[in-house]
């Protein structure tokens, strides 16, 4: 599945756009988390904790979305967007969408601009 935030995917042309499609988590926050993120505020620093919470909620909601795609037959998503809010105290929800897409590739391949060059 190819992935773009642009409203294309770069060496490809869209064939057929499908529909749009989301994935999203809602996970609340852990009361150790919630004690160390105390501590840090103190001394300030990265959140650590939160920032795997983060991390972790980004792929699932990827991961939601991405399966959305597939069962409409796409083999890309264009224009991903993220959006964050809350829903209840302690609790948020990390929101994914984009379009589904068909795209064929222009190319047969597009350089790797950090492959190695034999001389």
């Amino acid at each position: 599945m190819q992935l773009s935030n642009l409203e294309s995917v770069p060496g490809h042309t869209i064939i057929r756009q499908l529909d749009v499609v989301y994935g999203s988590t809602v996970r609340s926050k852990h009361v150790g988390r919630d004690f160390m993120a105390g501590l840090k505020n103190i001394v300030g620093g990265e959140l650590k904790g939160y920032t795997e919470l983060l991390e972790e909620s980004r792929q699932e909601a990827m991961q939601r979305m991405i399966t959305k795609a597939e069962a409409l037959g796409a083999n890309a998503i264009v224009a991903i967007r993220f959006s964050t809010s809350n829903i209840a105290q302690g609790a948020s929800e990390l929101f994914v969408y984009g379009t589904a897409v068909v795209v064929e590739a222009q190319s047969p391949s597009i350089p790797d601009p950090f492959q190695q060059i034999s001389e």
